[in-house]
This record gives structure tokens, C-alpha cells and sequence, in this order.
């Protein structure tokens, strides 16, 4: 069996001279980065009108309930061939709750239920 003597010392003047010879290499070859003018400005985006596109039906559903009489359910079932379910479930939950307005209703005598939207005071 034969053993191998490692000389530590002699590794490491090996690994000292290899570090000295990375370190004393001249400075890179690249050249120098230009100088920055600053940071740049976006031009000013031009003002473009408002596009109309198509009217939705909540916003047919509410110029119809902000008409002085109001609307009744067929008015507006007719207006968005919604169902009438679907047209009490949008004055319930996306005008009272989501939207916030006071939605007010009144039947006269031998007349059918009209909706709209009150106006509200001080504002």
C-alpha cells in the first residue's frame, strides 16, 4: 500500500501567487460607459374626446328612471329584454345597494308601480 504526502504548504504559495496574478490584471478593456443626460420626459399624450360607444343597458335603465315620471318594470323589460326578475334584481342590488341612489316607487290609483330615482337634497 502506497501513501501520497501532500505538501500543504507548497499548495498554498501555489493558490497565493494565483490569487495575487487575478487581482494584478489591468483594468478592462471595455470602454467607458456614455454619460446619462438625465432621466427622460414622456411626451404629453394628446387629449382624446370620449369615445360614445354603444349605450349599455344600465345606462338605458337609468336615464329611463331619471325621467321625471319614471319608469314602470315592462318600460324597462322592454328597453333591455331582460326578464322582469332580472329588472327587480338591478333596482334591488346595483341601484339601491351598489350605486347607492334612493330609488322611490308610486302607484296611483288604477295605474301600474313607477320607479325613479329621487333627487337628492343639497347636492
Amino acid at each position: 500500500m502506497t501513501t501520497k504526502a501532500i505538501d500543504k504548504s507548497a499548495k498554498s504559495d501555489r493558490s497565493a501567487v494565483a490569487r495575487q496574478a487575478a487581482g494584478s490584471k489591468n483594468a478592462s478593456r471595455r470602454a467607458p460607459a456614455a454619460p446619462t443626460t438625465g432621466p427622460r420626459r414622456r411626451e404629453a399624450t394628446p387629449v382624446q374626446p370620449p369615445v360614445e360607444g354603444p349605450v349599455t343597458k344600465y345606462a338605458q335603465l337609468l336615464q329611463l328612471l331619471n325621467r321625471p315620471d319614471g319608469a314602470s318594470i315592462e318600460d324597462m323589460m322592454q328597453a333591455t329584454q331582460w326578464q322582469q326578475h332580472s329588472v327587480r334584481g338591478f333596482l334591488a342590488g346595483t341601484v339601491k345597494k351598489k350605486m347607492g341612489l334612493a330609488l322611490t316607487s308610486s302607484k296611483a290609483e288604477g295605474d301600474v308601480r313607477r320607479y325613479r330615482i329621487a333627487a337628492r337634497r343639497g347636492r
